[in-house]
């Protein structure tokens, strides 16, 4: 007689690769049959530098255009609002000064959301893009435990209005994707693209690899940190100003 864990196994083993199938509420297996481009490589590593000196404490395009892009919404309680990107205030107690940034995934080098999922599905793509395959998240939320930025939201209800290419579902781990299906297809994400055109120009995003890239050369000109660089994860993402 077959067991439910057994039978779940054979149907998870036999379907995963369609595209079309629901495993949960809201979550749809997409194929990749868009992407324009080859395989992710290591000859790319996508970055994205953050001028907080230019990041203004009233603005927030960059988190209603991820909010848009990829089809996530907040339901006014902070412990289960998803955590794509969110602005965060830092103020200096002596002096009163504040700073303002955006705070996402910062796309480690050296995940520690990678090394403690039990089921492979938080991976590093080879250009350096951190993922969660929803088609084998188990909502065990270790990676968010495990994750020192609170870059991680785990999906507690029915989800509505889901992007085809960003495919969500209750009990599971969401994160920052870098809008890699935006990548894939040669354009920038979308916060990136609403700051650009607010003038800004707090957000920069490119190949790190490439010395002549724009990042790169704002990197190699002006001094950039990371947050908790102590931890030795190399984040992607850098902050200018910090």
């Amino acid at each position: 007689m077959t067991g439910p864990s057994e039978t779940r196994r054979r149907f998870l083993a036999g379907t995963a690769a369609l595209a079309g199938l629901t495993l949960a509420p809201g979550l749809t297996l997409i194929s990749a049959a868009g992407v324009k481009t080859g395989p992710a490589t290591a000859e790319k590593r996508w970055g994205l530098l953050i001028d907080v000196n230019k990041c203004q404490a009233d603005c927030d395009v960059c988190v209603a255009a991820c909010k848009t892009e990829n089809g996530w919404q907040g339901q006014g309680r902070p412990a289960t609002d998803p955590q794509w990107i969110r602005k965060v205030t830092l103020k200096n107690k002596q002096t009163g000064a504040s700073l303002f940034l955006p705070v996402m995934c910062q796309h480690c080098k050296n995940p520690p959301c990678v090394d403690v999922c039990p089921t492979g599905a938080s991976f590093r793509r080879a250009d350096g893009i951190v993922l969660v395959d929803k088609h084998i998240c188990i909502g065990c939320r270790y990676c968010m435990m495990a994750c020192p930025y609170k870059a991680r939201s785990f999906v507690h209800e029915d989800v509505s209005g889901q992007k085809p290419y960003a495919p969500r579902g209750k009990g599971t781990v969401e994160s920052c994707t870098f809008c890699v299906h935006r990548i894939d297809d040669d354009r920038h994400p979308a916060c990136v693209e609403a700051c650009r055109a607010t003038g800004n120009g707090a957000l920069v995003f490119g190949d790190l690899n490439d010395r002549e890239s724009e990042i790169s050369k704002r990197l190699a000109r002006y001094p950039a940190a990371t947050i908790r660089a102590d931890l030795g994860l190399d984040p992607s993402v850098r902050y200018r100003g910090l």
